[in-house]
C-alpha cells in the first residue's frame, strides 16, 4: 500500500492547509488493512486504477452488532420477501444488457443521469475491487443488486441498485441491513457502509455502535457525526485537488 497526498485548498489566515489523501493498492496488500486505515475504493475517473481515497467512512464492528429498534422496523418490511443470490463477480455476467440497464436506469432516476453513466458502471465492475454481486429476486424477477467488496475480515457495501417502486419503503436501508447480517454470520470483523456526508447519509447512523474515520482514528460518537453531516454546506469547497486536475472525471 503506497500512500500519497495531493494539494487541495488552504486558508493561510487560519493556518489551515488541506491535502487529499490516497493510496495505491499493490500486489500482496490486504484489503481489510486498507479499509481499516480509512480508505475507500476510488471510482471517479476511467483512467485511474487501483486507487483508494481517504474520507469520512463509517463501519459497524460486527462483534457488537445487534438490531436497533429502527433496524427491526425496517427488517419487518422485507425479511423473507426476496430470494438472495450472492455470486463471486467472476461468476456473474457483468455484460448482461438487462442487468446493466437496471443499474444505469436506477441511478438516472434516483440521482441523475450524470452520476452513473454506463462507462462509469463498467469501470466499477472491472475495477477488481468487487468480490461479489448480490441479486435479490422476487417472483423470478430481479428487484435489487448489491456490489460488495470483501475479504475474510470485512465487507464493504459499495453500491446498491433497486426497483424504484420501493423507494419510499426503506428498501435501500434493508439491503444494507441484510448485508451486515450476512457479514456477521460468516464471521467478518467489520462492515463498511461507505461515507457519511450530508443529511442524506444520516440513515446509516441507525446502526448501533457505528464508528467513523476522523482522519486518524475510528471514533464512536454519533452525536458529533450527525452534527458534522448537518453542517456540510458550510464547509464545502467547489475545488478539485491537484492530483485529479489532469484526469478525465466521470
Amino acid at each position: 500500500m503506497k500512500k500519497f497526498s495531493s494539494e487541495f485548498a488552504y486558508n493561510y489566515k487560519n493556518y489551515s492547509f488541506g491535502y487529499g489523501n490516497y493510496c495505491l493498492y499493490e500486489k500482496g496488500d490486504i484489503l481489510s488493512e486498507i479499509y481499516s486505515s480509512g480508505y475507500l475504493p476510488y471510482s471517479g475517473s476511467p483512467e485511474v486504477k487501483n486507487i483508494f481515497y481517504m474520507a469520512r467512512s463509517a463501519r459497524v464492528p460486527l462483534t457488537r452488532f445487534a438490531l436497533t429498534s429502527e433496524n427491526r422496523r425496517v427488517a419487518k418490511k422485507f425479511d423473507g420477501k426476496f430470494d438472495r443470490i450472492s455470486k463471486p463477480v467472476n461468476n456473474f455476467d457483468i455484460d448482461d444488457k438487462d442487468f446493466l440497464s437496471f443499474c444505469v436506469d436506477y441511478f438516472a432516476k434516483r440521482h441523475g443521469s450524470k452520476v452513473m453513466p454506463l462507462n462509469r458502471l463498467m469501470a466499477i465492475l472491472r475495477s477488481g475491487f468487487i468480490s461479489h454481486i448480490v441479486s435479490y429476486i422476487e417472483k423470478g424477477m430481479p428487484v435489487a443488486y448489491v456490489f460488495e467488496c470483501s475479504d475474510r475480515h470485512m465487507a464493504h457495501f459499495w453500491f446498491s441498485f433497486y426497483y424504484l417502486k420501493y423507494i419510499h419503503q426503506s428498501l435501500g436501508m434493508w439491503l444494507m441491513l441484510d448485508s451486515v447480517r450476512f457479514a456477521k454470520e460468516r464471521g467478518a470483523d467489520y462492515f463498511y457502509v461507505g461515507t457519511v456526508y450530508g443529511e442524506k447519509a444520516l440513515y446509516k447512523t441507525a446502526f448501533g455502535f457505528l464508528e467513523y474515520w476522523d482522519g486518524s482514528s475510528w471514533v464512536m460518537d454519533i452525536k458529533k457525526l450527525k452534527a458534522l453531516s448537518r453542517s456540510e454546506k458550510e464547509r464545502t469547497i467547489d475545488l478539485i485537488d491537484s492530483w485529479k486536475k489532469d484526469w478525465k472525471i466521470f
